[in-house]
């Protein structure tokens, strides 16, 4: 992909993130430049202004390569998933409600519906409360993540990585959808997590390769980018 086409989907992408609910005035998501050890991050706003014009390169040691302006103060997140993930290609940083409710009840993702097959190898959560600051607590997230595709993060949200960052905040979308529906299955069931039917691995495997192909991803893509411009009206999860 063109850099210049990478910077606009970058930018579409943090809007996605707001127009879908995952995000407000915090939040963010990147994508690593191809080939490299750099990555295209948003200034310091809201993801809902994120202007291709205006993002920022920065490495996974935390250095400002190119651009002007600060950086949102949460980079560590970003830069040290991508120092331990060489596949991933973008990471989606959200403060998506339902899944601030499932870490702070002490639970992770059940897949209870389709989308949550994408989560095969199960969604772990980091406990430490508060914002990711550091260089080393960018590394104790990426050690929670490990090879997993997404994580949840206590009283925080979430974080997506992957190998597209279309796909990145399809997947985000995908995540926080699966947080509500186990928030009211449990609260159908009085709570009582024994009851939740969770799909089995053969089930899960089934439903990623179904998943997983470019033709659903693109056209959740489609939806997401019609809410952004506005053709679509957003409906309530």
């Amino acid at each position: 992909m063109a850099l210049e086409q990478l910077r606009r989907d970058v930018a579409l992408a943090n809007r996605i993130a707001h127009a879908a609910g995952l995000v407000q005035g915090f939040g963010h998501i990147s994508a690593r430049v191809p080939g490299s050890d750099t990555f295209l991050f948003p200034t310091r706003a809201s993801p809902a202004l994120a202007d291709p014009a205006r993002l920022l390169v920065l490495d996974v040691d935390g250095n400002q390569r190119e651009g002007a302006g600060e950086p949102n103060t949460e980079f560590w997140i970003h830069a040290r998933i991508y120092a331990a993930r060489p596949d991933v290609a973008a990471v989606a940083h959200v403060h998506s409600a339902a899944c601030v409710i499932l870490g702070q009840i002490g639970q992770t993702l059940l897949p209870l519906h389709n989308h949550a097959g994408v989560f095969i190898d199960g969604v772990p959560l980091f406990e430490r409360i508060g914002l990711i600051r550091s260089r080393e607590l960018g590394d104790q997230v990426a050690a929670t993540l490990g090879k997993r595709r997404a994580m949840l993060l206590r009283g925080h949200g979430a974080n997506v990585a992957e190998t597209d960052v279309r796909q990145a905040a399809v997947v985000a979308c995908f995540l926080e959808e699966a947080a509500d529906l186990q928030l009211r299955a449990l609260a159908a069931v009085g709570g009582r997590t024994e009851l939740l039917r969770a799909y089995t691995p053969e089930e899960m495997n089934r439903l990623q390769e179904q998943l997983d192909a470019s033709g659903p991803m693109n056209r959740a893509w489609e939806y997401y980018a019609a809410l952004v411009e506005g053709r679509l009206e957003p409906r309530p999860l």
